[in-house]
This record gives structure tokens, sequence and C-alpha cells, in this order.
């Protein structure tokens, strides 16, 4: 190969290897906050445990780090909690009768949402926090039908609900498992909902006639509970 083939060889090399090298050494940008969810686990207190059992459901959360090094942030919460459920099956209709059978399913479910101040201890292996927050907590009890053969829902109604005004504290800690570019750490915590006084349904709240006609029974008192998360938060960069 002549010296003048390997001058130009070597020149395209290092013009490639430039631009890679220097990104790989540039520095990562800081973590502005950390985003991630889980399962919730809930367990009713005071009044409410003698109607309700324990539930579960899903929950997401987002902490806008408001310091460089994550120790107070502002954090966002959302998710649902199902609290009950029940399905028999029925007959389509009175026109119908029992040619055409129905699956007819009631679920009750609690939709949450809430945002407050967070403190994180961030040093060591484990990082322990705090938060406190307020929010919202929505009430639904929800019919649908599907078709036996059938899992799509053909038809939902909300037979009854109830919004009320929430607030939180809760702790917990999270434990990184991964570095890097998007650092990831599993997340354990606890919180207290108080949710004060709400009208709801539980299971069985629906009394149907043989007309047609159905009578709801709602129960009016405090509907506080406890949530357990079991999830993982993921290290936003921008």
């Amino acid at each position: 190969m002549s010296p003048i083939i390997r001058i130009l060889l070597g020149a395209a090399l290092c013009t490639v290897a430039g631009p890679v090298h220097a990104q790989e050494d540039s520095p990562l940008k800081p973590i502005r906050g950390f985003g991630g969810g889980g399962i919730t686990i809930a367990s009713t207190v005071g009044d409410f445990s003698d109607y309700v059992g324990t539930g579960w459901g899903l929950g997401a959360h987002f902490i806008l780090n408001l310091d460089r090094q994550g120790i107070l942030g502002l954090r966002t919460d959302v998710g649902f909690i199902n609290y009950g459920n029940e399905t028999k099956r029925v007959c389509l209709s009175q026109t119908v009768g029992c040619r055409i059978e129905v699956d007819l399913s009631t679920s009750n479910n609690i939709f949450h949402g809430s945002i407050g101040p967070q403190l994180t201890l961030p040093a060591g292996p484990v990082l322990p926090y705090a938060n406190a927050s307020v929010g919202f907590g929505y009430f639904a009890t929800t019919s649908n039908v599907s078709g036996v053969n059938d899992a799509d829902d053909q038809f939902q109604t909300t037979n009854f609900d109830d919004v009320t005004f929430s607030w939180q504290f809760g702790t917990g800690i999270r434990v990184p498992v991964h570095y890097g570019r998007t650092p990831i750490h599993l997340d354990f915590g606890g919180r207290y909902n108080a949710n004060g006084q709400v009208e709801y349904l539980t299971k069985g709240g629906i009394t149907d006639h043989p007309d047609g006609s159905i009578t709801l029974n709602p129960i009016l008192s405090e509907a506080n509970l406890w949530t357990f998360l079991l999830g993982a938060s993921f290290g936003v960069r921008w």
C-alpha cells in the first residue's frame, strides 16, 4: 500500500473516531426526576373496613427534582384501586328471554390523583423518602355486559359515583439496581389516604327486581385506607 493511501486512510479513521470519542466522553445530563409505577395493595381502616376488605390496583408517579441533589422534589401520583367485583349470568332482555344469555359484571373502583412535596435522603445503598400531598378520590361503581362466548364488553353504565377531596402522607425506600444513563430503582412505599366521608357502593349493593328495575344501596362513611406500592422508578434526564 502506497504511503499516500495510508495517510488518507489514517485521516479518515481519525475523522470518524473523533466524534465518537468525544460523544463517549461527553458528560451525562443531570437527572431531572424519576418516573415509574407499580402494583398497589390497599388495606382499609376505620369505618371503611367494616364494609370493604383489601383491594388492589395500579399506580403511576413522577417526581420532579427541585434541586440538583434530588433531596426536594414535587411528586404527582395517579392510579386506581379495585375493591370489589361480581359477575352473574342473566337473560339478555324480557323480550328476547333467556335464548340469549350475557354475563353482567359489576366493579367497584377508586380513581385517585394527588400532588405534593417529597423529601429524599440520597445517600447510601438505600434511599429513604417521605411525602405529603393533596388530591381527589373518585369512587365509582360500573356495570357492563358481554356475550357468554365473547369477552368484549358490549354495554357499560356507571351505576353510582362520588368525588371527595383527599390528603395523603407516606414514606418508603428506593433501592438502586442500575446506574448509568437511565438509573433504575426498586420502589417500596406506604401511604395513608384520608378520603373523609364518601358515598359508595360495595359488592351486593345493587338489588335487581323482576321488572328490570334496580335499587341502589349506597353506604355513607369515612373511606380511609393505606396503600402499599411494589414498583420501580426510572431516572429521567433532559
